[in-house]
């Protein structure tokens, strides 16, 4: 009786198992291709808007990579992964670095890449866990082998948040930016949303503050160093990259 109850969990966990990754692995290939339109955030944070008797506002509007300004890959490149496109998901000196600041105490550094801010907010829940953080590896990983680049790109700057209910640069770009479309931010302006997304609840965009315009004119200046963001198709030499020298694939 005992060999046949083990013999039954056993089995039910190699079901739960299979069953947990053939659906992620099908949700991330289906994200390779369609539009991103709610992520897990974006219903949280409406949640919290309605129990606590807020306005509700969720702005968001996918647009395609090439209709979003060539100046916003590079700016939040300089803001929040500067190895973005020559590592594999995890930039493991940033996480040293982090790891040797935050021993000497002080304000807290993270060590977040955009394919894990990416992998975080559209397949994940809110919050600080050992399990959460080991499903955003997961789903970092597969991201990271399953999508271009571009891809990752594209889907973090349409489901990033970027305000208080904004979503996404197009949506910021229209309400903070006097009704612009993503295309025509500048590169000033795209300086200046990079600048927020550490806490863009805290900072603005909109109304930017002294230190806001310090963090902007930095970015600005991390920009000059970094290449332009790649078409689909190039791929990057990492001995070239800080030269912004691509090699098509074709």
């Amino acid at each position: 009786m005992k060999s046949l109850t083990f013999g039954l969990i056993e089995r039910i966990i190699r079901w739960v198992l299979a069953f947990f990754f053939v659906t992620t692995l099908l949700a991330v290939l289906m994200y390779k291709y369609i539009p991103v339109y709610i992520t897990p955030l974006m219903v949280s944070r409406t949640a919290s808007q309605i129990s606590s008797g807020e306005h509700v506002a969720m702005h968001h509007h996918w647009v395609p990579l090439e209709k979003i300004s060539q100046h916003a890959p590079v700016a939040v490149m300089a803001s929040e992964d500067q190895r973005f496109l020559i590592h594999h998901g995890f930039d493991f000196d940033a996480i040293k670095k982090a790891a040797e600041h935050n021993r000497k105490g002080g304000t807290l550094h993270g060590a977040s890449t955009i394919s894990q801010q990416t992998a975080k907010n559209v397949f994940l829940w809110q919050g600080r866990s050992w399990v959460r953080k080991g499903l955003e590896m997961y789903f970092t990983f597969l991201i990271e082998m399953l999508w271009s680049k571009q891809r990752i790109m594209e889907v973090y700057l349409n489901s990033i948040e970027m305000g208080p209910g904004i979503y996404g640069i197009d949506a910021v770009a229209e309400y903070h930016f006097g009704g612009k479309e993503a295309s025509q931010l500048t590169r000033s302006e795209c300086a200046l949303i990079a600048a927020t997304l550490p806490n863009p609840l805290k900072y603005s965009s909109k109304t930017p503050s002294y230190y806001m315009q310090q963090r902007q004119r930095r970015i600005e200046r991390e920009m000059r160093f970094i290449p332009s963001f790649p078409k689909e198709g190039e791929e990057i030499d990492p001995a070239t990259v800080s030269g912004g020298v691509y090699k098509s694939k074709k």
